[in-house]
């Protein structure tokens, strides 16, 4: 299935929120595209760390979000 992928910063003061990476991948499942996300997430090159994630399907209804913490286990490789 085709996902798009944003990362984002959040605001704390006004949960205001700015895309700062987005990705259109092919991926099997969702679980698949929340792999692909959280790789993703460390490895391209984006003028800031995100905080989140969303991913939408390809009628832009968002199908996952949450929280990441992109900076932690830089090095560390994929989980599957």
């Amino acid at each position: 299935m085709k996902v798009v992928i944003e990362f984002y910063r959040t605001r704390v003061a006004d949960d205001a929120h700015a895309v700062i990476g987005r990705e259109i991948v092919e991926a099997a499942d969702l679980d698949a595209a929340i792999e692909i996300a959280r790789l993703l997430a460390r490895r391209l090159n984006m003028p800031q760390w995100p905080d989140a994630v969303a991913i939408a399907d390809a009628d832009g209804a968002t199908i996952y979000s949450s929280v990441i913490d992109a900076q932690a286990d830089i090095n560390k490789g994929p989980t599957s």
